[in-house]
């Protein structure tokens, strides 16, 4: 009986039988993925606001005009400033506490893991309105539990959420203890998959737990790593709930980011021209992130092969 050789590209009519299995697929992105991309890019070229929407003959098109505006307000540099430095704390942090979650989870001195496990993760399903208020509290420039422990050591009340200086990190803080939870648990998959042999062969040639994390366990978690960072990144250039919620883009304008600029723009003072150009000026950000840190991930993985994973004898 001899076999089957594939043939590259198959028949005529297993191509059409493949083309007509994806119609459906494709039509369904198509419509509520690519023509609602195409309205809001021609949208954004436009100065739509609540006269158009009561009258499509007040709509102008006014071409890159929404955009150049935007370069000259100093509230949307504000706005960039604010998401960006939220990008900056939020993401090495998510990424620190998530590895050193899965890394105790991981660990054979754990003790009660799914216990453990269900304490990490439940702050990502909690309700945000209910972990705003609690850390309200907690940020309460006089009655609030961080401010009681910092007069414990002699230092003074802050106001964390009324001080243009100190809001951003708070609510970062805030932010980061609700969401690591998700990239604990993908951190925890990938150290599971790591291959046992690795580690045994490492501690037969001499390899402490140090030299064991360093030499096999970051190597190993580059691709998890790249992963869990594009995702936190695009999510943190995403902030929009957590300064909404608790201080409403304030003080001074201090914790408002490009999404919450393009709400107040397109549902507060109905100027949706303006806010869609925000929407893509923030869609471009994110490409470009993205772009960087996967061709930088290209680099990485060819050179892994030369230095990924225990050698014996790498301690000599």
């Amino acid at each position: 009986m001899s076999e089957a050789t594939p043939v590259r590209g198959g028949t005529p009519a297993e191509a059409r039988a493949g083309w007509l299995l994806l119609a459906p697929a494709l039509l369904a992105i198509l419509l509520f993925f690519g023509l609602p991309l195409l309205a809001a890019l021609l949208l954004s070229l436009t100065d739509f606001d609540i006269y158009a929407i009561a009258d499509l003959r007040n709509l102008r098109f006014v071409g890159l005009g929404n955009y150049a505006r935007l370069v000259r307000d100093p509230v949307f540099w504000q706005a960039v400033r604010t998401t960006l430095v939220y990008v900056v704390l939020g993401v090495p942090l998510t990424l620190g506490l998530s590895l050193g979650g899965a890394l105790l989870l991981d660990s054979r001195l754990a003790r009660a893991r799914g216990v453990l496990r269900t304490i990490y993760f439940a702050p990502v399903v909690t309700t945000l309105v209910a972990v705003a208020v609690v850390w309200r509290y907690l940020y309460h420039p006089r009655a609030g539990l961080l401010n009681y422990a910092l007069g414990a050591i002699g230092v003074g009340p802050i106001d964390w959420l009324g001080d243009p200086t100190y809001a951003m990190p708070a609510i970062a803080l805030m932010s980061i203890w609700k969401g690591f939870g998700f990239p604990m648990l993908v951190f925890l998959a990938s150290l599971q998959a790591i291959p046992e042999r690795l580690y045994e062969a490492a501690r037969i040639d001499g390899a402490g737990r140090w030299h064991q994390l360093c030499w096999i366990t970051l190597p190993m978690l580059r691709p998890t790593f790249v992963f869990v960072g594009v995702m936190t990144a695009i999510g943190a250039l995403q902030l929009f709930a957590e300064p909404y919620v608790m201080t409403g883009g304030g003080p001074a304008d201090s914790t408002l980011s490009l999404v919450l600029l393009m709400y107040r723009q397109g549902f507060r003072w109905w100027n949706l021209g303006p806010a869609t150009a925000v929407a893509f000026v923030l869609f471009a950000i994110m490409l470009a992130i993205s772009a960087v840190t996967l061709r930088q991930r290209g680099g990485v993985d060819s050179a892994a092969p030369a230095n990924a994973g225990w050698r014996p004898g790498a301690l000599r």
